[in-house]
């Protein structure tokens, strides 16, 4: 038997980083900089995964500040880049620039070493040692990426490689958000009350992943009067409309008198529970454990110097505790998802008394099997955090907080109603409009919504026109210059990964703007696999986007785009075309403005760097004025492109569904484009066997289908609703279908079902689709002679 068979395959957990004793990992994000200690005898490896990414490091003596440099083969220069990018007003520069006065250290006074300059390849790596103790500085530099360029600084990754290391090792502490007021560690299987005042931040943080740490506060004014108030978990969840508060517009904790208590600032991790106490004697005792240690034992312990009684089971929130309830109406819990270092950050509104502890539980998932720390810090009531939530591109990323795009500074003027879309806070309607009337402006004058979270990513090189046209569905060497083209990118099993636009900006340069990461790191990974000489550069923090949509679209931005005699003005630019351009005159604001968009309007998106934002917002916004235009919402634009008949993922598609299935068979030309690309030979068989399509559906009455709605004929469950929407262009109740192509004709009559599926049935009936202008006349509208 061979030695592969006799190895037992481990679970794998990419959510957990698990380096070997001795290995540090660290992220040095795109023009950003990255502190850690290096001592003598350490290695630092720097790795640039995307590639043409250089690195500027400065080191100074741990003890004295005094500037040093690490052996290795470098480049000596100034360190412009690293002090650029700490001059900018951004949170995390802030933080290292305190750091850095904190020990003394001055920049103008220290040299840089470069390393990975030039047109390094993806995968690319620099070896450096120190030969004493010291604090190192990297910064991965890069100037603000033109429109036409494709130049966009990358993130760098810093493996430390320890002289010593250690077998038994605490995870560190994420650094503090500001200077902290109380700085205090829960040890596990313990409990720790504390006071904070009205305004206050309270950051909970698990400290080596996957720990519980259950919650209360109650209100010291009612304390004083001896009536206990504190955190009720139902009255919360009753106003927030959800199982637990997180950042955005539904972000408080409430009490049984409906009086709010907290609010959640941040939240790094998304999982945790409000329908459990905090555990108890009682659990432990049934579980066969008696005399276990426990949360509600522990809080009554610590509260007791505070006057709260006692109770068997404390109601809580319960951080980072992973609960749900299944189809059976069974809850469950299993392993936390929180990662060593994920916290949660939360704004006393009054002052109050709180607990906080590191779950015992080790006889279950709740804590991993293997509880412990918590660590708690409190920041004084003058600091400002921007609330966020974690993104994380893969499983195994960092995390990256929530941001705001170049256009927030606009936008948030004009509502506070954000949702978090794919890292990035976005209006979902606006004040004084609603969705309705954000709808009716678009399909009657002229809309913009901000759509920069769209990934953008740079394709470039000798081999780049091949890799495009082998990972994308469409026939890429059809395109010229100033064209773009609408695609799916599948796997190999024709299952859809992505749908999105691929900009040709010359002969060997691309750039894909799609819904998520995945599809650009898929390029990314087939172009290192087949050895390929092409770059794959994420641009997303580089190119935010409006797009400019409506009849009167045209009106509005051809009195204030700037176009060159060789690229096509507003006036001329045709149906998936895009000219490189500028606002006002050749001295303006550059942009590339392309046809295209979401809606099924005559429309423009405009892309600019985040910098330029506010002012491309601000010429755009006084052009519109006399034309009525009017800012538009997530809401809105769900009901514009369910009309148009326009796909999204996680509803008409996933990686279970090929382009035919989706409703896109156009983006699949198997006779035209006669070269393999990946997913072919699955997408020959699967359109020679369809099993299912996406068709339309008219419903009966006024009650609107949702998605995973089951479709049914009789018992048979036929179709399952994607999208639907009320129209009020059309008058009719609509909705998208991936139906069993036994049941696709026109005509074919089908019920919606409802509750459970077979207790209330909506009638409905199969129509063509797109429901709104199908012939698609509105985008591909030409000016009138």
């Amino acid at each position: 038997m061979s030695a592969a068979l006799n190895v037992q395959p481990r679970v794998l957990e990419p959510g957990l980083v698990l380096l070997p004793p001795g290995l540090e990992r660290y992220v040095v994000r795109g023009n950003g900089v990255t502190v850690f200690h290096l001592f003598a005898g350490d290695r630092l490896e720097i790795v640039d995964p995307q590639g043409r990414q250089a690195a500027e490091i400065v080191s100074v003596a741990l003890q004295t500040g005094r500037p040093i440099t690490l052996t290795g083969d470098f480049k000596r220069a100034e360190p412009a880049g690293i002090q650029r990018i700490l001059s900018e007003d951004r949170e995390d520069a802030r933080s290292v620039l305190a750091a850095l006065k904190l020990k003394n250290i001055k920049l103008g006074e220290c040299d840089a070493m470069r390393v990975l300059e030039g047109d390094t390849p993806p995968g690319t790596s620099a070896q450096l040692a120190a030969e004493e103790d010291l604090i190192c500085i990297v910064g991965a530099p890069g100037d603000d990426m033109p429109v036409d360029a494709q130049t966009p600084p990358t993130d760098l990754t810093a493996y430390v490689h320890r002289a010593q290391p250690t077998e038994a090792r605490e995870a560190a502490l994420p650094a503090p958000l500001a200077d902290p007021r109380l700085d205090l560690r829960v040890d596990r299987r313990t409990a720790r009350a504390y006071e904070v005042k009205a305004g206050e931040f309270i950051q909970i943080i698990d400290v080596e992943g996957r720990e519980c740490s259950d919650f209360q506060c109650f209100s010291s004014a009612q304390l004083d009067r001896g009536i206990e108030r504190c955190l009720d978990a139902t009255t919360t969840r009753h106003i927030v409309g959800a199982a637990y508060p997180a950042p955005g517009l539904y972000a408080k904790f409430y009490d049984q008198d409906m009086q709010p208590m907290l609010e959640v600032i941040r939240d790094t991790c998304g999982r945790h529970d409000s329908f459990g106490t905090a555990c108890t004697a009682k659990y432990y005792e049934e579980m066969g454990y008696p005399g276990h240690v426990n949360c509600s034992d522990n809080f009554n312990r610590a509260l007791e110097a505070y006057g709260v009684g006692p109770r068997p089971g404390w109601m809580a929130i319960n951080f980072f505790f992973n609960t749900g309830v299944d189809d059976a109406n069974q809850m469950y819990f299993d392993e936390p998802w929180s990662r060593p270092g994920d916290y949660v950050l939360v704004r006393a509104l009054q002052d109050m008394v709180c607990v906080s502890s590191a779950c015992p539980c080790d006889i279950d998932p709740a804590n991993g099997w293997n509880p412990t720390d918590i660590h708690l810090r409190v920041y004084p009531a003058d600091n400002t955090f921007k609330k966020a939530v974690a993104y994380r591109m893969t499983t195994d990323a960092e995390p990256e907080l929530t941001k705001e795009t170049g256009f927030h500074s606009r936008t948030s003027r004009l509502t506070r109603n954000f949702t978090e879309y794919s890292g990035y806070w976005l209006a979902n309607s606006y004040t004084n409009h609603g969705k309705v009337d954000e709808y009716w402006a678009c399909r009657e004058g002229v809309a913009v919504i901000d759509l920069s979270p769209l990934r953008k990513y740079e394709v470039l090189g000798p081999d780049a026109e091949l890799l495009m046209q082998t990972c994308v569905t469409r026939n890429i060497r059809r395109l010229t210059p100033g064209q773009v083209v609408y695609t799916a990118m599948c796997y190999d099993t024709g299952g859809m990964i992505d749908d999105g636009t691929v900009f040709r900006l010359g002969e060997n340069n691309f750039r894909w703007v799609g819904g998520a990461d995945t599809s650009g790191l898929w390029l990314r990974e087939q172009a290192r696999e087949r050895g390929w000489e092409v770059w794959v550069k994420n641009s997303t923090d580089q190119l935010h986007n409006l797009q400019v949509q409506g009849p009167k679209s045209r009106d509005v931005l051809k009195q204030i785009v700037w176009t060159r005699p060789d690229q096509a003005s507003v006036e001329e630019l045709g149906w998936f075309r895009f000219s490189i351009a500028r606002i006002g005159d050749e001295h303006g604001t550059p942009i590339i403005v392309s046809r295209t968009g979401y809606t099924g309007e005559l429309g423009y998106e405009v892309f600019c760097h985040p910098k330029d934002a506010p002012a491309v917002w601000d010429a755009i916004w006084e052009a519109g004025r006399p034309h009525g235009l009017t800012p538009l919402g997530l809401e809105a634009l769900d009901m514009l492109r369910v009309e148009a008949g326009l796909i999204f993922a996680g509803y008409e598609f996933d990686d279970q569904t090929d382009p035919f299935e989706a409703g896109i068979p156009f983006t699949v030309p198997l006779k035209s484009k006669n070269e393999d690309f990946i997913g072919r030979d699955a997408l020959l068989e699967r359109k020679a066997s369809p099993q299912r399509v996406l068709v339309g559906l008219e419903l009966a009455g006024d009650e609107q289908a949702a998605n995973g709605n089951c479709v049914h004929v009789g018992r048979n469950q036929v179709g399952t609703v994607t999208s639907s929407v009320r129209s009020p262009t059309l008058g009719k109740n609509l909705a998208l279908c991936r139906m069993a192509v036994q049941y696709s004709e026109l005509g074919t009559q089908v019920e919606v079902g409802k509750l459970d599926g077979h207790q209330k049935r909506i009638p409905a009936v199969v129509v063509r689709f797109p429901f709104y202008d199908p012939e698609k006349t509105r985008v591909r509208d030409l000016p009138s002679d």
